[in-house]
Parts: structure tokens; sequence; C-alpha cells
């Protein structure tokens, strides 16, 4: 049930700038209002204060996360889906994304169906794919067996399996057909992102280029070549579209995936190009231990996921683990790190109702203490428990 009238009162933190003391009003699932503490008491006349609750923020929306406290979005089972998505919830993220890896296309495309049920009851906002169209050089934990060129036929499957609900693909560009099919899933509506490759500079920055096809790179700097003076590759052509406003680049924000220093740099290159990710797995919230990402199986320890080749396999933090991270090891001003972890990801999505708090969007805010440490989740006007 969600909360007919509720005034919060506390720092109200948004996508410009910082309210030190004033009151977000929430109507049943929306925001009625954020004022000033004193413009709250001029309104509200005779009427005592609703008590400082700390800093609210946003709900988070991760775009790329493959599931969490055991439970995976790699899955024909519906309820493992579900509790992967309230994981997050809890944790959180308001708003986010089931990501599936590489498999083969008729496993894909049964868990698309699967996904696009969730995505109907609004557990997550939208399925995003990664494969199998990429470079088995830069698979990363991706099932390399399984990749193979971009196939209209495959993409129409997906695209029918779905519902409406594929929000977006990563595929490598160097892959034959690659631009035919960033056509084909940009004429569906459908975000393109490029990543897992192996692509030299001007390729991948010319795949970026199309308009609505390629707005969005995968996991800057992983999976792909490294950014070297004399070979600058993908992660140059991606941080010069996203300097210029063209491109958003996701950062896996975990403290593992990027060093403190790489993520400063992506942040004063793109500014309000960057979303924060996850990428998160299996194991996000758990112990270390035995685990699976597609069919690989994976291993944790100190929290740090690998298979056994080495390669990371995905991450184990939450989206506010990750904002945190921004903040305090990549020294990040708090209304970017929250730009970052929830409007910019919205605005990947095309949602003008979440990632900020405005009059009209949905009631989706964080409660935290001064150490930006979770108290209370709401979301869509409901506290979520």
């Amino acid at each position: 049930m969600t909360t007919d009238h509720l005034d919060l009162r506390g720092r109200v933190v948004t996508a410009t700038g910082i309210l030190d003391d004033a009151v977000i009003t929430v109507c049943g699932e929306r925001i009625d209002d954020v004022r000033s503490l004193a413009r709250w008491s001029a309104r509200n006349p005779g009427m005592n204060p609703p008590p400082h609750r700390g800093l609210l923020l946003p709900g988070l929306v991760d775009i790329h996360n493959h599931g969490g406290f055991g439970h995976r979005f790699d899955t024909t089972d519906p309820d493992e889906a579900r509790a992967a998505a309230s994981y997050h919830h809890r944790s959180g993220t308001t708003t986010l994304l089931a990501s599936v890896v590489t498999a083969a296309p008729e496993v894909m495309v049964g868990q698309l169906a699967v996904l696009r049920d969730i995505a109907a009851e609004g557990a997550v906002a939208g399925i995003h794919v990664e494969g199998p169209f990429l470079t088995e050089t830069r698979c990363g934990a991706q099932d390399p067996s399984c990749m193979i060129d971009p196939d209209p036929g495959l993409i129409r499957r997906m695209l029918d399996a779905a519902g409406g609900y594929l929000r977006v693909l990563t595929l490598a560009p160097e892959r034959p057909g690659s631009e035919a099919a960033a056509a084909q899933l940009a004429d569906h509506g459908v975000v393109v992102a490029l990543g897992h490759s192996d692509a030299d500079y001007e390729r991948f920055r010319r795949a970026l280029a199309p308009v609505g096809q390629g707005r969005l790179v995968t996991h800057l700097a992983n999976g792909m070549a490294p950014l070297h003076h004399r070979a600058p590759g993908p992660v140059a052509a991606a941080l010069v579209q996203a300097a210029v406003g063209e491109v958003v680049v996701e950062l896996i924000g975990d403290g593992v995936h990027v060093e403190p220093g790489f993520g400063a740099l992506v942040f004063a290159t793109a500014r309000e190009r960057v979303a924060l990710v996850t990428d998160a797995m299996q194991a996000a919230g758990l112990a270390d231990g035995a685990y699976r990402l597609g069919r690989q199986p994976v291993r944790v320890e100190g929290g740090v996921a690998r298979i056994p080749g080495g390669a990371l396999a995905g991450g184990t933090a939450t989206l506010l683990q990750c904002l945190r991270w921004a903040v305090a090891e990549c020294g990040i001003p708090l209304v970017e790190a929250v730009r970052a972890a929830a409007t910019t990801p919205a605005s990947v999505l095309g949602a003008t109702d979440i990632g900020d708090l405005r009059a009209g969007m949905y009631a989706d805010v964080l409660v935290l203490d001064s150490g930006l440490e979770l108290r209370a989740v709401l979301r869509h006007g409901q506290w979520v428990t």
C-alpha cells in the first residue's frame, strides 16, 4: 500500500544542488512538492515541522545488474528474478535493469520471456542483454563459445520474447553486421551499448556517432583494450564522445574494476555523462564462496568475483556502495555522484519521472545518515522493508 500523504524532512540532495533543510511532500506514488522548511512552515501554519531524518537522496538507478543475494537474472525461474530485484530495492536501487549474459540463443530467448513478465509487474524497469554479439578476445567472464556475429533473425526473436521491455543491448562494433544490428535495435527503441570490444580508436568512435546507435558504453575500460598514449583505443574514443555530450559511459564503481584515479579522470572528462553501475552478480550481498555467472563457475574471495581463468566476473557491491566509492575514493562531489547514480542512468532509459527529487516524479527516496549509510528506502511512495 502506498503512502497517501507523507512529509519527509532532511538535507535534500538533487541532481542540481543541495537544500540544507527541506521537506519532500509525498502524495500516493508521486512527489507533490519539494520546498525549504521555511516555505513548508509558511504553507502549513500552526503545524509542527516533521522530524529531520538525515540525508534524502533520489532512489538510485542501475542499468547493468545481473543479480544479487544468491539470485540471478539469467534464469527461467521468475521467483529467482524477483528475489534478485527485491534485494537491490532494499539496498537503495529503486530502479534497475535485469541483465543477462551470453548464452546459447534459445537459452537467452527463454530468459527474456521470463524477464518480460517481471518487467511487466514493475519489479525491474526492463532488460539489458550483454551479448552474444561480442568479441572473444575481450569476453571477460562471458562464455566465448557462444559469441556470434549479429544475426537479424535472432535479434527479432529477442525483441519478440522481451515484449517491448528490451531496453539495452551490448555489442562489439568490430563484429560483421554490427551496423545493421544497431540500426535494427534503434528502430525498436533499444539503446545500443558498445562493449566487450577490441576495436581501435577510430572504429569505436565511428560506431558511437550515429544518432540512436551507441549512446551508451558498457563498463568503460573493462572488457576492452586498455588506454595507451600510442593506442588510445575504445576508452579514449568513449571519453571523447562523452565529453561532447554524445554518449554516456558506464563506470563500475565497486573499487575493484577500476582504480579511484581512473574514476576521477572519467568524471573530470565526461561530467554529466557518467552512469555508475554495479555489474552486480549472484554473490552481491553475500559472503565469499562459489557462485555462477551464466555457465561460468565463479569464486568470490575478499568480495572479488573471478572465473577460474582469473577474469573478473561481475561485481558484488550495491549501487549505494558505488556512490560512496565515488565520493570517498574519487573525490566526486555528492551532487555529481548522485547524478551519476540516479539522474544520468535514468536519462539513458528515457525516463523523466525517476532519478531526481522534483514535483511530479515517483516518490523514490533514500534516507541516509551523514556517512551515506542507508536508513530507509521509499519506492513509489511505499517503504521497502
